[in-house]
């Protein structure tokens, strides 16, 4: 048996780091803003007869064998930590070559992690025939990716691959729902670029720090996520009125006050180009995910986007070409 899966990773707009447990209990109506971008992940599986399990990652250039589920469940440590704890998880009943790839630049800040949990988990879901739903498979993802990076992890990076599309995810102390929100891919595509500033961060490094202050009583750190959950609310507001002037005024807003929570969250690098683009014609910029690096999203006037992608060319930003992805996690299975 064959089985193929694909998912894409996201873009966070507003009300990203709210999302990790317990931190959204703690402000009012608390939501967080994505969208899914054609910057994919991918899983493949081939079944064979005998235990052995081999893993392989493209983009890594890694690879690792076990002689069967036994004895990938007894190591201690794995070179592929995310299919390997993904695998020991829905312990399939067979040997199979696992191989994944990702279209995200490593530390990117656009849930490439995330999303290719989403892609393998799917798999596995297909393999073992668990019949696990979407909801249940994110569950089982984010709990493994916390075993992976050993800090607490947020819900909306999974929602995007998910789902695809547009996305407000909902926190609320009676669970996390996801709502599609009525924005036009093609509107969206021609407003946002997307730059890698190539100096990848361990995000879970930037938002434990974060979560350590608020849970430990920094005042700061509470006021500056309160003003973040209220800019996320009202970016959703702005997003299904289509007032994009809105969005790029609260887009600046909300990095204005990540910067005071965690002032490594930019870098030279991002700070030049944030200015630059806006001479250029851009209304707003954020970083992606936690931030120190990795990449930086820009929102920018009608007929504008040409001349921001060159002016943050010069400046040294890698523009990814990137689009909305309006469909989430695909998967085929074949014999």
């Amino acid at each position: 048996m064959r089985i193929t899966s694909k998912a894409p990773c996201r873009v966070d707009l507003a009300g990203a780091t709210l999302d990790i447990w317990p931190l959204y209990l703690f402000h009012e109506s608390p939501v967080t803003v994505n969208f899914a971008v054609n910057r994919y992940t991918f899983c493949a599986i081939d079944t064979h007869p005998g235990p052995q399990i081999v893993l392989r990652s493209k983009d890594l250039c890694a690879e690792e064998t076990f002689e069967s589920l036994a004895h990938l469940q007894a190591a201690k440590r794995y070179r592929l930590p995310i299919l390997a704890r993904l695998i020991r998880y829905f312990a399939p009943d067979t040997g199979f070559t696992m191989e994944s790839a990702s279209e995200a630049p490593a530390g990117a800040g656009i849930s490439g992690s995330s999303a290719l949990m989403i892609s393998t988990a799917t798999a596995l879901n297909k393999l073992t025939k668990r019949g696990f739903s979407l909801e249940k498979i994110r569950e089982v993802a984010q709990n493994v990716e916390a075993q992976v990076i050993r800090v607490p992890t947020g819900a909306q990076d999974y929602y995007p691959a998910m789902y695809g599309g547009v996305s407000a995810i909902e926190l609320t102390p009676t669970g996390i729902v996801r709502k599609a929100l009525p924005v036009r891919a093609n509107e969206l595509d021609e407003r946002f670029v997307l730059v890698y500033t190539g100096a990848p961060r361990n995000s879970g490094i930037n938002n434990w720090e974060v979560m350590k202050g608020h849970i430990d009583g920094n005042r700061s750190i509470h006021r500056n996520f309160d003003r973040i959950a209220a800019i996320a609310i009202c970016m959703r507001d702005a997003l299904e009125a289509h007032d994009w002037d809105s969005a790029g005024r609260l887009m600046r807003e909300e990095w204005s006050y990540r910067r005071k929570n965690i002032p490594a969250i930019t870098t030279p690098l991002i700070d030049t180009l944030v200015t630059t683009a806006r001479k250029a014609g851009s209304s707003g910029a954020k970083v992606c995910g936690a931030g120190g690096g990795g990449c930086v999203v820009f929102l920018v006037e009608p007929g504008a986007k040409k001349n921001v992608i060159a002016a943050l060319k010069t400046a040294g930003g890698h523009v990814l070409d990137t689009l909305v992805a309006p469909n989430g996690v695909e998967v085929r299975s074949a014999r």
